[in-house]
């Protein structure tokens, strides 16, 4: 459509914002994209391992890979967005500096040198460039350390709890993770993330990495404050099994418990998991009525046995949640 010589974007389906980072995300935004074209992703950006925490750490940026995971989520399925989508998931594999660099994560660092380091501008190019249908925004403009309070982290000392810096080591510690903060202490949100989840009519936060790519959200001040604030629906999207380490031996119940803790403010519409995987429906549903919202078990793997989403029936549980939501109340 234009209008006074610019052109605006049709956009069908509901406004919805996505919060996460890595695989989950990356599932999430694979169904997503699916069922609406105003699709707005909002990422985690403490990640201090591999490539992106190279970059970071040589040239002071935000660490890319994250976004750069939730960008190729949200290209087509056609040529172009396939072609894109591996090339910016593509490592290089040799003896020299690029060794283990993603095509993607440099691409984008470029962008932010070549644009003065405005992070959101950049993505918008890359966005545009590939294609994605829907938008990427780092949930915040500094990049952030997680330290945790971790219980058995030394194996000798089973009873003891230490501080653990860095998403890196926190997901491969062998102990108990009690919490979590971020570091800088109340770091500043990027404006436009706070915009979105104030504007939107669903919110997704979830699955994925418990304690470094969910929880980090709600340690934002402005974005948790616009989380609770939002007049937004709100899905809290379950993972298919504990992950080793980080969340080992927590029930589904457990997962809403913790985020609980973190953020006592925040409530949920609906708690998604898959119908497989909850076993004590009744102790997931007291967990979620404490949040104020109600479960929804449907079958979301893929259904080979390993702990990983299928994006169609992922596509097929959040589009059921949109109509029958839709049936129950109009958005705002």
């Amino acid at each position: 459509m234009v209008t006074n010589g610019y052109e605006y974007a049709r956009h069908t389906g509901p406004k919805v914002v996505a919060l996460g980072g890595g695989h989950g995300l990356f599932a999430s935004l694979s169904a997503l994209r699916r069922l609406t074209d105003d699709l707005t992703a909002v990422v985690t950006v403490a990640d201090d391992g591999g490539s992106s925490g190279r970059l970071r750490r040589d040239l002071g940026v935000l660490p890319p890979g994250d976004l750069r995971m939730a960008l190729a989520a949200l290209c087509g399925d056609d040529e172009w967005g396939n072609t894109w989508s591996r090339v910016i998931q593509h490592r290089f594999r040799c003896e020299g500096d690029l060794n283990g660099h993603a095509v993607g994560n440099l691409l984008i660092v470029a962008l932010w040198e070549l644009l003065d380091d405005d992070p959101v501008q950049a993505l918008q190019w890359m966005g545009r460039l590939l294609g994605a249908h829907g938008s990427v925004l780092p949930m915040s403009a500094v990049p952030l350390d997680i330290q945790a309070d971790v219980r058995g982290h030394d194996r000798a000392a089973p009873d003891v709890v230490s501080t653990v810096r860095g998403q890196h080591a926190l997901a491969k510690t062998p102990g108990e993770v009690i919490g979590i903060r971020l570091l800088p202490q109340d770091p500043p949100a990027v404006p436009e993330a706070v915009a979105a989840v104030r504007d939107a009519d669903w919110i997704v936060l979830g699955p994925g990495s418990w304690f470094t790519s969910v929880l980090p959200h709600l340690l934002v001040p402005e974005l948790a404050a616009a989380l609770v604030e939002t007049k937004a629906r709100k899905v809290l999207a379950l993972n298919l099994a504990p992950q080793p380490g980080e969340t080992s031996g927590f029930s589904p119940q457990r997962h809403l418990e913790v985020l609980a803790a973190h953020a006592p403010e925040l409530g949920f519409d609906l708690v998604l998991g898959d119908s497989d995987v909850v076993d004590d429906v009744d102790g997931l549903a007291r967990a979620a009525a404490a949040l104020g919202g109600q479960v929804l078990l449907a079958p979301v793997a893929v259904g080979d046995g390993t702990p990983r989403h299928d994006p169609g029936r992922l596509a097929a549980a959040y589009g059921r949640i949109f109509v029958d939501r839709e049936r129950i109340a109009p958005w705002r």
